[in-house]
């Protein structure tokens, strides 16, 4: 089996993650090329990263006619994803889109008209679904045995200070396409859809309370509505105990992720008594699941390969990474316009493209300070 050649476009607080998933396959793939438009970021990373041997461009387009480069992993800003993705595609490229897929859903539509229409790949990065913890509630709920999910309540809390924000294309509606509900608290509304399907409809606040050199919100707080359920999603990028957390309420018992299990049987006049033997069943059914073979990137980079290979289907692809967007942008929306949004977002909405939402949206702050590059290590939060 010939190896892919992939390029990774894009050298910023990312791109380590898909180093690390394409060395866990050095049977099926190799990195050639590293992109970015600042060529001695680029040098200095492939240094870092032990990579001195690939080739370092400074423009994408280089790249499109080049037979040795058969995928690519976008890790560059949101507002460029699209572009970069459908010219990739359009040249025959399988593509690699990180988190969130794009700026807007009629950027999203483009982007997966493009891949129907070239027969080319198009993953969308949420490798939180690699988690064994969350992998293993996955299989515990598909068994049936806990009856309807009632209500989950999601926390999306992370922090990052105001420095954060300094980053070139950070903090503006218009660069990075929204503030944490879109670029943080979308790994969680994905586990959500995967767990949940999408909801109904959805009903929102947000507001900027500690970030004073950015337009975008940094907390929102959501009520989504399902046929027989609802969910509580609450995000922010102020809470100093950062941690990404589901709590999911069943008929027969409440599981969590990270791991825990509760349950109670009631009593003749309603009350509860605690049901130890559902919890040990539960527990026991639990750590009999065996463990991934691999989590995060490189689990999903994995699931992309074998997928490009005819060996697997792709679990995350531009229809699951849409559904994603649709879901923020409904909360978007409802917080603006301060009312119930029903989904799926209609193309007449302004919130369906990212000029109709820049007419909506508030200016928390301006943008007044900024930089093109930060140095440091980078959070992903916990699993």
């Amino acid at each position: 089996m010939r190896k892919l050649g992939a390029a990774i476009i894009g050298t910023g607080n990312i791109a380590p993650q898909h180093v690390a998933g394409y060395l866990a396959h050095p049977e099926r793939v190799e990195i050639k090329v590293l992109c970015d438009i600042f060529g001695d970021k680029a040098e200095k990373f492939a240094a870092v990263h032990g990579l001195e041997d690939c080739e370092i461009v400074t423009d994408y387009h280089e790249l499109l006619g080049r037979d040795d480069i058969d995928l690519v992993s976008l890790c560059l800003p949101p507002s460029v994803h699209a572009e970069a993705a459908i010219d990739f595609m359009n040249a025959g490229k399988d593509v690699i889109c990180e988190k969130p897929m794009a700026a807007s859903l009629e950027e999203a539509d483009r982007m997966n008209e493009t891949a129907q229409r070239t027969g080319r790949i198009l993953a969308v990065i949420s490798q939180n679904r690699y988690r064994n913890n969350l992998y293993k509630v996955k299989k515990i709920l598909d068994t049936g045995m806990l009856g309807r999910i009632l209500f989950v309540k999601v926390n999306s809390f992370w922090y990052r200070g105001t420095n954060y924000y300094t980053l070139w294309w950070r903090g503006t509606w218009d660069k990075e396409g929204g503030g944490c509900t879109l670029n943080h608290a979308v790994h969680q509304i994905d586990i959500l859809n995967y767990l949940m399907g999408k909801p109904l409809s959805i009903t929102s606040v947000m507001a900027n309370l500690a970030h004073d050199n950015a337009e975008i919100e940094d907390i929102s707080l959501s009520l989504l509505r399902y046929p027989n359920a609802l969910a509580e999603v609450n995000v922010t990028l102020c809470n100093h105990d950062e941690r990404q957390e589901f709590e999911i309420v069943t008929e027969k018992a409440t599981i969590t992720v990270p791991w825990s299990v509760h349950a109670v049987k009631q009593l003749p006049n309603g009350f509860f008594e605690a049901n130890p033997e559902m919890e040990k069943q539960l527990q026991d059914m639990y750590d009999s699941i065996p463990d991934l073979e691999m989590e995060g990137h490189p689990a999903e980079i994995g699931n992309v390969l074998k997928a490009i290979a005819g060996e697997e289907e792709l679990l995350i692809d531009g229809k699951a990474g849409k559904d994603a967007l649709d879901v923020i942008y409904g909360i978007y929306e409802s917080a603006v316009e301060r009312r119930e949004v029903t989904l799926p977002i209609p193309a007449d909405s302004p919130f369906y493209t990212k000029e109709g939402m820049l007419g909506k949206v508030p200016v928390y702050h301006e943008k007044s300070v900024s930089v093109d590059n930060i140095d440091g290590d980078i959070t992903l939060g916990r699993n």
